[in-house]
């Protein structure tokens, strides 16, 4: 998520208390993290940040809680009264048609793009990765140019879009970046909420082949936003609910930056293996407050109309 710093009284009061804290933790203590001091720092300065301005408290978009689709199975047939075997009292039952073959299961491999870098933007702030993964998803529907100069416009709109049940500090939760892709001609964006990583990997990968549009993924447990344009699976996840996704494919707004926590990012339409996204696609949780319908869940937005290009 990130916040917009345009608010001269959260800046000033938070500078103040910056320094306070930094005293009274050690200042060597918090940029190492040493005991976890720094996890404590960036706590205590979220929640100082929603006192001195907190977010406008008014109705915004959804977060829907979605269940795994059931395993399709065989019903069993009718059995007779105190009997173990099936029941042939009554009349024979009706020829029911000869259902069509289910599909072969084979590995799938889903790539909207053919040349993601013409779609990718880097974040042009350390704390843009919403309007960059906004804008990106933008391009991918053809509704925008991956500049800066339109980033940063899309940036400044925030305020039309935030909202204290999608962020409690304030600035861009996944609502919002919903809010402003129906604003710039992309609506039907809806936010899902998966208790398990692979849940959420086949929800995202349906979507994408239901709609031929890109699903945005809260990683780094709700502080980042990627891009997702395709996967891997070792069968179709429309068809298979039990499919299993390999990986993504992914536009990263952070490259060509290196985290200190996360480290290096990677170059647009890289994929992202198993091991990554386990790494990186971590359950929702941030230091400013509880969300009831997020925490502790994966956490997409995930498109429900049909990409026109």
């Amino acid at each position: 998520m990130v916040r917009s710093r345009s608010r001269l009284l959260r800046v000033a009061g938070l500078a103040l208390v910056a320094v306070g804290l930094a005293v009274g933790l050690g200042v060597g203590a918090v940029w190492t993290n040493a005991f976890g001091a720094g996890d404590r720092f960036e706590n205590l300065v979220a929640r100082v940040e929603v006192f001195l301005d907190p977010p406008p408290d008014r109705p915004t978009l959804p977060t829907v809680s979605v269940t795994p689709r059931p395993s399709a199975t065989a019903s069993p047939s009718p059995t007779a009264p105190g009997s173990d075997g099936p029941d042939t009292s009554g009349p024979p039952p009706t020829p029911e048609a000869t259902p069509a073959p289910t599909p072969a299961r084979v590995p799938v491999d889903v790539d909207l793009l053919s040349a993601p870098e013409v779609f990718f933007a880097t974040q042009a702030d350390s704390e843009w990765c919403a309007p960059a993964g906004v804008q990106m998803t933008l391009a991918t529907h053809g509704l925008a140019d991956t500049s800066a100069a339109f980033q940063t416009e899309l940036a400044g709109r925030i305020r039309e879009w935030e909202a204290l049940d999608d962020s409690r500090n304030g600035g861009w939760g996944p609502a919002a970046m919903a809010l402003a892709l129906e604003a710039y001609g992309a609506p039907g964006y809806h936010i899902h909420a998966y208790e398990t990583r692979d849940e959420a990997l086949r929800g995202a990968a349906v979507a994408i082949q239901s709609t031929g549009a890109p699903v945005v993924l809260l990683t780094w447990r709700g502080a980042h936003t990627w891009v997702m344009t395709g996967f891997r699976a070792d069968a179709d996840p429309a068809v298979f609910p039990d499919a299993v996704i390999s990986g993504t494919y992914i536009l990263d707004p952070w490259y060509p930056r290196v985290s200190s926590i996360w480290g290096p990012s990677d170059p647009p339409g890289t994929f992202q293996d198993r091991a990554e996204m386990e790494r990186n696609f971590l359950p929702w949780r941030r230091p400013e407050g509880r969300y009831p319908d997020r925490d502790g869940k994966f956490i997409i937005v995930v498109p429900t109309i049909a990409l026109s290009r």
